[in-house]
């Protein structure tokens, strides 16, 4: 196996996807969630300038960066070649998975059936993602863990600060959050109402309730 995800992921229990409409956008959202406390970001290959961005943005944020949307080899060699913390996947690739475990790098490659995940488990994944988590709900989480009692899973896709909560409750060993929690951020909204809201999904996956005062 790779081995376990990576400690500030796994400690916080919280992967932040952010998806925006360039690279030159990521800087001042990072800024943002790391100043609401959050420790892990996933950033998308759908995002324009993703790879070449990567390394100043690896340096200036104190916490584990990923590269997510990961469909190919070739874009999982540049992950490897420009430092990634972690790698996500949207689908179910032996390929991937195989050559992220000779490589040494955590990998969280997504899936829905218990076919696909258990593939991606057994070919030695960190964490499998359930995704659109949001189209099964924390109770499929236990019915999993029945054939599979050791499966690390990340769900992703819908997921909110309620149902994070009871993703978690259920033995997620963390949540990956998107729009929800990003809201209008890359489309020039509020970022000071952005660390609001990251240090209540921060707060929420810490198993602790929302600070006094917080806004929701």
């Amino acid at each position: 196996m790779t081995g376990e995800l990576p400690a500030r992921t796994l400690s916080s229990k919280l992967v932040v996807v952010a998806r925006a409409a360039s690279a030159a956008d990521y800087g001042a959202v990072l800024d943002a969630l790391a100043e609401g406390g959050v420790q892990s970001v996933e950033l998308t290959l759908t995002t324009p300038g993703t790879f070449d961005a990567f390394s100043a943005l690896r340096s200036s944020f104190d916490g584990d960066l990923g590269i997510g949307t990961v469909t190919t080899l070739e874009q999982l060699e540049r992950a490897i070649e420009v430092g990634a913390d972690y790698v996500v996947t949207p689908i179910t690739s032996s390929a991937l998975v195989e050559r992220a475990v000779d490589a040494g790098i955590p990998i969280i490659p997504g899936g829905l059936t218990p076919t696909e995940l258990f593939a991606s488990w057994s070919a030695g994944a960190s964490a499998v993602k359930v995704f659109p988590a949001g189209q099964v709900g924390p109770g499929y989480l236990k019915d999993l863990r029945g054939p599979f009692p050791d499966i690390a899973v990340v769900p992703s896709g819908g997921v909110d600060a309620d149902s994070a909560a009871a993703w978690l409750a259920a033995g997620a060993v963390a949540v990956s959050v998107g729009g929800p929690l990003l809201g209008d951020a890359f489309r020039g909204g509020d970022l000071g109402a952005l660390r609001d809201r990251a240090q209540r999904f921060v707060a929420v996956c810490a198993g602790s309730d929302r600070p006094a005062g917080q806004p929701a």
